[in-house]
């Protein structure tokens, strides 16, 4: 799938274990009578694609929905879904530039059955 918008906002990297880190950034799409400021991720070697970007330039990400299943420790089921880009492209100029790690969509990060953190994500 993809979607274009402006880019208004990226943060920092973030170290989530030793095996896994990930980056959020915001499109803020206009294609409608009220702005949609939608989230996206990036992980793991895709991290460092939105620094060829600015805010506020107009960008069209390619991206895969994922969605999850997780278990509390009360033994409550809860889902989430995230959106994660793998390509994404300046639409400013008559030319477009490129940014991605790789082509293909991204693995998904699968949780090991051992690992005792009771977060979801």
């Amino acid at each position: 799938m993809d979607i274009t918008g402006i880019l208004k906002l990226k943060t920092n990297e973030q170290q989530v274990s030793d095996k896994f880190k990930k980056r959020e950034f915001v499109l803020t799409d206009n294609s409608s009578q009220y702005p949609q400021h939608i989230q996206f991720e990036l992980t793991q070697d895709k991290c460092p694609i939105i620094d060829a970007f600015k805010e506020g330039e107009e960008i069209k990400v390619y991206f895969n929905i994922r969605g999850r299943e997780w278990t509390n420790k009360e033994g409550q089921v809860k889902f989430f879904n995230s959106l994660q880009a793998w390509k994404i492209e300046s639409l400013k100029g008559s030319g477009t530039s490129k940014a991605s790690a790789n082509e293909e969509p991204m693995e998904t990060f699968t949780a090991k059955a051992e690992e005792s953190d009771d977060l979801p994500f």
